[in-house]
């Protein structure tokens, strides 16, 4: 068995921090699985997980294999899309779907690139919710949606593309914002702005605020807005709170406009997706997810060695 598929194992065990799970998705068995991690151990001379009963976890010299191997996997993944580009020559129209998070915050500068490189394909962008965006996905008005959220439509095909923090951010006036930790139970008594129904955003914060063991009808509501930027402009100018994606008010935190205020106990993490009807072989959101997923390895990889 060759080095790189006993990385490959590695890197989907590290991920998931589960031997069965790791073993269902390569299609190999657990003792199998098991071994190409003991045969990795061996060959570096260190551990590379603790293992705690049926629990485990990355020991550092595993955290540090885990950084290589997802470098490495993206020097393949540039390699491969960039010698069949030489060989295809790629046109037509891409319909694009991107939710109220990822469509300002996160896709522009991909598109920037993406035209930059491939002038023949026309690019239309379409914005709405998670929900939105789905739909739109199941009636074929788009090719690709870029979503976050907890739901799963049995019709779409999800593939991860980057990890997102909702944050708690409020103005820099508000009463509370030198407090800069606020307790489970005083987040029910201040004034929020929540996005509407069909959100991601608000999905996954019912599904984060559950386990601090509170639900989203003790919040207390100020109003519900369809709008990130709305949300912004509003908060930035009254004593109210709102969970955004950590993306979406980047700039506003380097200007000092808005101060992130942490909940004890509440870690709000979550992944945006590619979804695409399940079957769907075009090329087009094809190329365009590996360009994108390129383009963010390297970005991560050129962070990692400022």
């Amino acid at each position: 068995m060759n080095f790189d598929f006993r990385l490959q194992v590695f890197h989907t065990v590290a991920q998931r921090l589960n031997f069965t799970r790791a073993a269902e998705e390569l299609f190999i068995t657990q003792p199998a699985v098991t071994r190409h991690i003991q045969e990795l151990e061996q060959h570096f001379k260190v551990k590379l997980f603790e293992r705690n009963g049926t629990r485990i976890r990355l020991t550092p010299a595993g955290q540090r294999l885990l950084q290589h191997t997802e470098e490495l996997f993206a020097v393949y993944r540039n390699l491969e899309f960039d010698m069949s580009s030489l060989t295809e020559g790629h046109k037509g129209r891409l319909f694009l779907g991107g939710s109220m998070t990822t469509a300002p915050y996160i896709i522009p500068p991909i598109l920037a690139d993406f035209h930059s490189r491939y002038t023949d394909v026309q690019v239309s962008l379409t914005t709405g919710n998670t929900q939105q965006i789905e739909q739109a996905l199941e009636e074929q008005q788009i090719d690709l949606g870029i979503v976050e959220g907890h739901s799963r439509n049995p019709a779409i095909k999800y593939t991860e593309f980057m990890k997102d923090e909702i944050v708690l951010v409020s103005n820099p006036a508000h009463p509370l914002a030198r407090k800069s930790v606020i307790r489970p139970d005083e987040l029910t008594r201040i004034p929020l702005l929540l996005r509407e129904p069909g959100s991601g955003t608000l999905e996954v914060l019912a599904h984060a605020l559950k386990g601090v063991g509170i639900r989203l009808s003790q919040l207390q509501k100020e109003m519900q807005l369809n709008s990130t930027e709305v949300i912004k402009s509003y908060l930035l100018h009254a004593p109210v709170m709102a969970f955004l994606s950590v993306h979406a008010v980047a700039k506003e935190l380097q200007n000092n406009e808005c101060v992130i205020l942490d909940v004890k106990g509440l870690d709000i993490g979550r992944s945006f997706y590619f979804a695409r009807l399940q079957g769907d072989t075009q090329a087009l959101p094809e190329l365009f997810m590996k360009f994108a997923l390129g383009r963010s390895a390297s970005q991560r990889h050129r962070k990692k060695t400022l």
